[in-house]
């Protein structure tokens, strides 16, 4: 397993060292594997739309008609 360190100033030492119930490592690697997983989808979803043929302006029409819709929806159950 290969380490990593990570300089930090010594009041944020200070911090850390008074939160003795946390594993650190496991926390910092949780969290980049969460970051990683983040940028996966990123990519993912810009190569979906990279694909797609849909313009700006078919976008803001096709929400035009969702919020149209949705408030129709919502009048005719008397919530507004």
């Amino acid at each position: 397993m290969v380490s990593l360190t990570l300089k930090i100033t010594n009041e944020f030492k200070a911090m850390i060292d008074k939160l003795t119930w946390i594993n650190w490592s496991e926390l910092a690697r949780d969290e980049v594997l969460k970051k990683l997983e983040e940028e996966h989808s990123v990519e993912a979803l810009k190569k979906i739309i990279a694909q797609s043929r849909m313009t700006e302006e078919d976008a803001e029409k096709l929400s035009e008609n969702v919020k149209q819709s949705m408030h129709q929806s919502l009048k005719h159950k008397g919530l507004i």
